[in-house]
């Protein structure tokens, strides 16, 4: 693990499984191509700072009939200290071919799973028609914004309830990553890279 100054520079892709961001970092011992999940919370342009780099390995994914082979650099953190536009001829260097993370991983072979075991079979017959519900008790009704609220409370996990500061665990599903990160735009929060947290904006 080193921690390198350097910038890196970050390209949205409009992709099928929603917005995603592909970056490239130049540091003083080269340039690498940088896909970690947290990285579709950031906004394209540059960002200068010190950069935490635990792994370099090539990486090869197929596009549009090629096989393309790259230098990856898996980042283990970053410390931010500025943030630039990206011109048109720099947003032209960062590949819009590129393959979603998402897609990238599917096509990777999953390892085998644990053969599940045989459930048990219930104790005794257990009639369809006879009504177990004790009496007057009726069934549950949820309003829209409860339902709302169990379906952001399962989307967050343990970051539930939400405060004015939110910052995400990048080590989720990167799907499930994506769909916090917008889930938070629509709540009202906006991301601030230099912390690298959300922060619900004051009306």
């Amino acid at each position: 693990m080193i921690t390198l100054p350097g910038q890196l520079a970050i390209k949205t892709i409009h992709g099928r499984n929603g917005d995603f961001n592909v970056g490239r970092l130049a540091t003083s011992i080269g340039e690498f191509v940088v896909k970690n999940a947290e990285l579709d919370q950031y906004r394209e342009g540059k960002y200068d700072g010190d950069f935490v780099i635990v792994e370099i390995r090539p990486s090869t994914y197929n596009a549009n009939g090629r096989m393309v082979i790259e230098i990856r650099a898996h980042l283990g953190g970053m410390t931010l200290s500025n943030i630039d536009a990206l011109s048109r001829d720099e947003a032209r260097r960062l590949s819009p071919q590129e393959v979603d993370p998402i897609d990238e991983e599917a096509q990777a072979p999953a390892p085998a799973a644990p053969q599940a075991k045989p459930k048990a079979k219930p104790r005794g017959p257990r009639d369809p028609l006879v009504d177990t519900t004790p009496f007057g008790s009726e069934p549950a009704t949820s309003s829209p914004e409860a339902s709302a609220e169990a379906d952001d409370a399962a989307l967050f996990g343990a970051l539930w309830p939400l405060g004015e500061i939110v910052k995400l665990d990048a080590t989720v599903a990167r799907r499930v990553l994506r769909q916090q990160r917008d889930r938070l735009g629509a709540l009202g929060y906006e991301f601030a890279p230099l912390s690298q947290d959300w922060h619900l904006a004051t009306a």
